[in-house]
């Protein structure tokens, strides 16, 4: 008889060795493939700090310690260089957890996937599904390696983790975009620009202003990524290619420019455009999406390898409930579903609000206060608190409350988001959460 697999997997990305790991520490039979050969670039180099108790479940974080640059919090501040705030992880809502990792993803994702093929896990990188079929029992899936050989293997379930390809989003056409996040995004690597002291030098730099944001982020001691992010159509309307783009883009915003005196750009310009999107079901039958796979909203505030880690380690663990007794499934993924979508939703939330109210949420959001706790719950957000508790939700709500009325009242000071011309002296202050 031909091998059965208990749960195939389709990427080999943080959710898909995050579920690899951990049903092969259960015991589970399980495959990986991979259609790529790691390590290769990608971008979602920021993490947060909720996902901490996830690597220690993996046992993986003495590894992350080793390897990648700490994050103590974020840095916001407006375009206009006159405000900007600091928060700390560790001052938020009850939290329990001070730091995450700034990480290089070629890096990140190998440690991630030899740490589950460490684990017990079959691993096939150079590897394409070509065609899946669902039977009574069990999912066939037709295979073929970079050398042109195929085969089929067969496995009691299959997991989704293939990322923006989201393999059965696309064969069942579940995938929804995001009308109002058509956003694109340019980024690169650069060596040498300038940063804070001590901790603050960890910082996740966040530059807001009317029509789009950057982000820096401190990848090593030396190295940062730095990327745009902009509608669509006014990448559009720009008309030059990746490169000039970029470098027009942060030749307009001294905010950026002045922390990039003696900085060297070793890496190409990558691109990205609309990738905010969500699958209308994450489950079937036989079948789960996680990761990037079930949606995407945004790059900002680095929710993806947060939402990619708690959905895969969610989905193992339904799927691991569920090969002990099938008649729970229903039960379990509904469970599954429910409770990812969730999550997508408060981040969704927190993103539309920061997109269609620009100008008003930086306002308010560089106007910290400790009323009511609000600034604590904020920040315990954007650290991957899941706001499942009425504490965090009803401070959220409050929030949004002040967003939203700020276009009427200023609650907070008005500030332009216009980037002062180059060599115009600037008055920035700046705010730490605490």
């Amino acid at each position: 008889m031909d091998l059965l697999y208990d749960v195939a997997i389709i990427g080999g990305g943080p959710a898909g060795s995050t579920a690899a790991t951990l049903l092969a520490k259960a015991a589970r039979r399980v495959i990986v493939l991979e259609r790529e050969k790691f390590p290769r670039f990608h971008i979602g180099e920021s993490l947060l700090p909720y996902s901490t108790q996830a690597f220690d479940r993996l046992g993986v974080r003495e590894k992350l310690d080793r390897t990648f640059l700490p994050k103590f919090g974020a840095e916001i501040v407006a375009a206009c260089g006159t405000k900007g705030v600091k928060f700390y992880f560790k001052d938020g809502f009850r939290t329990r957890r001070d730091r995450a990792y700034q990480v290089t993803r070629s890096e990140f994702d190998k440690l991630l996937l030899e740490h589950s093929r460490d684990n017990g896990a079959e691993v096939r990188e150079e590897t394409e599904v070509k065609k899946i079929a669902f039977e009574e029992d069990r999912v066939k899936i037709n295979i073929e390696t970079s050398d042109g050989a195929r085969s089929i293997i067969e496995s009691r379930y299959l997991l989704d983790c293939s990322g923006r390809q989201t393999t059965l989003g696309n064969f069942f056409k579940l995938k929804k975009s995001y009308d109002h996040l058509q956003k694109f995004s340019v980024f690169a690597h650069y060596e040498n620009v300038d940063r804070g002291e001590g901790i603050d030098g960890t910082l996740i730099r966040m530059v807001r202003g009317l029509d789009r944001w950057f982000w820096m982020i401190p990848l090593t001691p030396t190295r940062m990524s730095i990327g745009v992010v902009m509608d669509t159509t006014t990448y559009r309307a720009m008309k030059l290619p990746a490169e000039a783009a970029l470098e027009k883009c942060i030749g307009e915003q001294p905010m950026v420019l002045e922390r990039m005196t003696r900085a060297e750009r070793v890496s190409p310009v990558y691109s990205a455009g609309d990738y905010s999107y969500r699958n209308a079901r994450l489950f079937g039958d036989r079948w789960l999406l996680a990761g990037d796979a079930a949606g995407f909203i945004d790059p900002v505030f680095s929710s993806g390898v947060f939402l990619a880690i708690m959905s895969a380690e969610k989905a193992a663990d339904a799927l691991d409930e569920v090969l002990n007794d099938e008649s729970k499934k229903r039960r379990l993924f509904k469970d599954y579903s429910r409770r990812v979508n969730y999550v997508m939703d408060v981040y969704l939330t927190f993103v539309t609000s920061w997109y269609r109210r620009s100008k008003e949420f930086t306002e308010v959001f560089l106007n910290p206060t400790e009323t009511l706790q609000l600034a604590p719950a904020v920040n315990a957000v954007l650290a991957g608190n899941e706001g499942l508790s009425f504490a965090i939700r009803w401070r959220m709500w409050l929030f949004y409350f002040f967003v939203n009325a700020q276009r009427f009242f200023a609650f907070s000071p008005r500030l332009s988001l216009v980037p002062k011309k180059i060599n115009e002296p600037v008055s920035e202050t700046v705010t730490a959460i605490s």
